[in-house]
């Protein structure tokens, strides 16, 4: 029982990463009908601009806000570089190809992916680079024969905060309200007066500040981090997408969350090493005899 609920821990946060990542792809494709392909790798990006903000500033920031407050303000950094980052790649690599359908814009995803993906290589360099261990909290809760680190809890913590947030602002407010109506029918919906401008740009900010936010958190969990991650995790994250069902943004926390405990069972029970080969069969699976995800892909209704 002691292994059940620890390695269930270990999958709410690995799917905690999952759902940060996943709802930047289901913001987009609620919108747009474009999978944006670059999303895995502005996570990582995401990653690599808090590492070097810590090595270069977390003595004086320690020094005056405490670790934690370090911590705080290197994700608040890396969110909003990459937030910026993502209103410049939709700007230059989305907007110019809109008319030309969604084939193009895939093309033109994956075309961007590559490119940051080699530019985190070029500026940071192949190797692993390692979150210091002076970064990271030290700390556990002992529960019992059940270990909890200060961070895991720090880290379920705010995922729960940062994903309800959005879920309100999506579900109950105003704006939110015009995101969900341009998604269900963009003309309807800017004939209405919404600023489908104003919804990409929503899109491409929060999208990729979550990502961000997530690809600190990796860095800090696991230690280190490197350039190829963020087609690996963003690799999964779409699976999670499609398990909640694409386009559904509490579909996109809950696939995560999902995914994430499913792995984490795998690796503990059967085998670490063969952990990736529940994602793609829960992939199978789910294209196979529910397609639209657990919660339904959204779709507008026609009267």
């Amino acid at each position: 029982m002691i292994t059940f609920i620890q390695q269930f821990l270990n999958g709410l946060t690995i799917g905690s990463f999952y759902a940060f990542i996943a709802l930047g792809y289901s913001l987009v494709y609620a919108i747009m009908k474009l999978i944006n392909f670059a999303h895995g790798d502005l996570f990582a990006l995401g990653s690599y601009v808090a590492y070097s903000f810590l090595v270069w500033s977390a003595a004086a920031l320690a020094s005056v806000l405490g670790l934690w407050g370090a911590l705080v303000v290197a994700m608040v950094v890396a969110a909003i570089s990459v937030a910026i980052a993502g209103l410049v790649m939709e700007r230059v690599a989305y907007r110019p190809i809109y008319p030309a359908g969604r084939l193009p814009a895939v093309v033109s995803a994956l075309g961007v992916s590559i490119f940051i993906e080699n530019f985190i290589m070029l500026v940071w360099g192949p190797r692993y680079q390692a979150y210091r261990s002076s970064f990271v909290p030290v700390g556990y809760f002992q529960i019992g024969e059940l270990r909890i680190s200060v961070l895991q809890v720090v880290i379920l913590i705010s995922a729960v905060i940062l994903l309800g947030f959005l879920y309100w602002l999506i579900e109950r407010t105003t704006f939110g309200a015009a995101v969900r109506a341009t998604a269900q029918d963009r003309e309807t919906a800017a004939l209405m007066g919404i600023d489908f401008r104003k919804v990409i740009r929503f899109v491409f900010t929060v999208g990729p500040a979550l990502g961000a936010i997530a690809g600190v958190m990796v860095g800090l969990y696991y230690r280190q981090i490197s350039f190829s991650m963020g087609w690996v995790y963003g690799l999964k994250a779409f699976v999670a997408t499609i398990l909640g069902g694409i386009g559904n943004i509490p579909g996109a926390m809950v696939g995560g969350i999902l995914l994430g405990i499913l792995e984490a069972m795998f690796a503990g029970y059967v085998s670490a090493a063969w952990k990736d080969v529940i994602v793609f069969l829960v992939l199978m699976l789910i294209l196979i005899f529910r397609p639209r995800g657990l919660l339904g892909e959204k779709v507008a209704e026609k009267v």
